[in-house]
């Protein structure tokens, strides 16, 4: 049987969110909050159901409820808009428009379709575009009657204080390594050891990240990385191995995969008490990341890099 994934590790959360709705007035704009992959999305859909439940009245699935309003980034282009209608992985927009907040809105003169209550569930908020950010600004100023929000919000300070200021704030934690391997297994049940292990590790308690990392099989990559920042790599060796792991023409989403595990394994590397130059590595890493999803890196000499510093991460420990 598979987990309920918005329960595993949030069971704090829905006891606060059961305590609000038992209340003689709950609130009607809520904050989740928390880093990305941490399953708020999960969460805000299976509330966002529990708000609308009328009893005694047939409920149609979160996704297809008349109720539930959820808004996100649109396909990036009609080609990826038909890979989304053919249930395909899709490439999105950055943003949630204004011209999406306010068709939304015009849906909210009507009545509700089956019952006294709506949800609208913004995933993220802080991917709302300004004029989109003003326009859910005046909803939460003037909400109509039996109208809930529900923001995901990844990164709060990209908020507009009042957006925020309107919100009461539902907070999810990193889960621990038990409740992320009992996540991990009821999604991606079957990987190998090593590439569960890996997972966990890059994950770092989100079940988001541990899924994305383990489909793309990186555990040896993974394990490359360690033995590099352990030992070093002086005839280059294990750099052969890593380009190897990783493949001769991974894509974008691969690419990016063998970089967060990178900084995963220098973050474990401080946590043993390593010196600064760590520090100076994970930045530098952090920094290729953000220039890889912009530049059309050469795959081989993007690895090479990726060990360069892990090597140099070996090397400064060796000196005096």
């Amino acid at each position: 049987m598979t987990a309920d994934l918005s329960l595993i590790g949030h069971d704090a959360v829905w006891r606060e969110w059961h305590a609000a709705r038992g209340g003689r007035r709950m609130h009607h704009a809520w904050m989740l909050i928390g880093r990305e992959g941490l399953g708020k999305a999960k969460f805000a859909r299976a509330a966002a159901a529990e708000l609308v439940a009328e009893p005694g009245v047939a409920q149609p699935p979160p996704h297809y409820h008349p109720d539930i309003h959820w808004l996100s980034p649109l396909p990036a282009n009609d080609d990826e808009a038909r890979k989304r209608d053919e249930g395909k992985a899709y490439a999105t927009k950055r943003n949630i428009s204004v011209e999406q907040v306010r068709a939304m809105q015009q849906r909210l003169f009507t009545r509700p379709t089956l019952g006294p209550r709506r949800a609208v569930v913004f995933d993220a908020a802080d991917a709302l575009e300004p004029g989109a950010a003003n326009a859910v600004l005046k909803s939460l100023e003037e909400p109509p009657v039996g109208t809930f929000f529900l923001l995901v919000v990844h990164q709060p300070g990209r908020l507009l204080p009042t957006i925020r200021s309107r919100c009461q704030a539902l907070r999810f934690r990193p889960l621990d390594p038990h409740e992320l391997g009992t996540a991990l297994d009821a999604q991606a049940g079957g990987i190998d050891a090593l590439t569960r292990a890996a997972a966990l590790a890059v994950g770092a308690g989100s079940p988001g990240a541990a899924l994305a990392f383990a489909a793309q099989d990186l555990g040896r990559a993974w394990q490359i990385m360690q033995a590099i920042v352990a030992s070093g790599d002086p005839a280059l060796a294990l750099r052969a191995e890593l380009a190897a792991a990783i493949g001769q023409r991974p894509d974008a989403a691969r690419q990016i995969a063998a970089l967060t595990a990178a900084r995963a394994v220098l973050v474990d590397a401080m946590g043993q008490g390593h010196g600064p130059e760590l520090a100076d590595a994970h930045a530098a890493l952090v920094a290729l990341e953000g220039e890889a999803v912009t530049y059309n890196y050469d795959p081989g000499l993007l690895m090479q890099e990726i060990g360069g510093l892990l090597a140099d991460v070996a090397r400064s420990r060796e000196t005096p």
